[in-house]
């Protein structure tokens, strides 16, 4: 299996953006959410990019596929958590739609990559 270099991959680039988009919106967020909904976006996000990186180690695509898989996992859970977000009124319209919309793409090229992996 090619190894693939963590930092050059768009998957990995995009999602190191989006982290630091949730942990600016979380600074914002009431302190009882502390060691909620603050702490669970902010793992959630920087799960997607690690799984990534940590994927490119493995010396198998099975084994870097399952990483891409957990990526994907942590990308659905993230969106799931910013409907909560929104919900709660945390986030305005427009900031959940941009936000959701950037989850999304992540989503569907961690899924293209997948494919043009098996």
């Amino acid at each position: 299996m090619k190894r693939h270099n963590f930092k050059k991959l768009q998957i990995w680039n995009e999602s190191m953006l989006l982290i630091n988009e949730i942990y600016a919106i979380t600074s914002n967020f009431p302190d009882f959410e502390r060691f909620g909904l603050i702490s669970q976006l902010n793992r959630c996000a920087v799960s997607i990019a690690s799984n990534i990186a940590e994927g490119t180690s493995k010396s198998s695509t099975k084994h870097f596929v399952n990483f891409l898989e957990h990526s994907l996992g942590s990308a659905f859970e993230l969106e799931t958590q910013l409907i909560v977000c929104f919900n709660l009124k945390y986030i305005s319209k427009e900031k959940f739609l941009d936000l959701e919309s950037k989850t999304n793409t992540i989503q569907r090229k961690i899924s293209a990559f997948i494919a043009s992996l098996d």
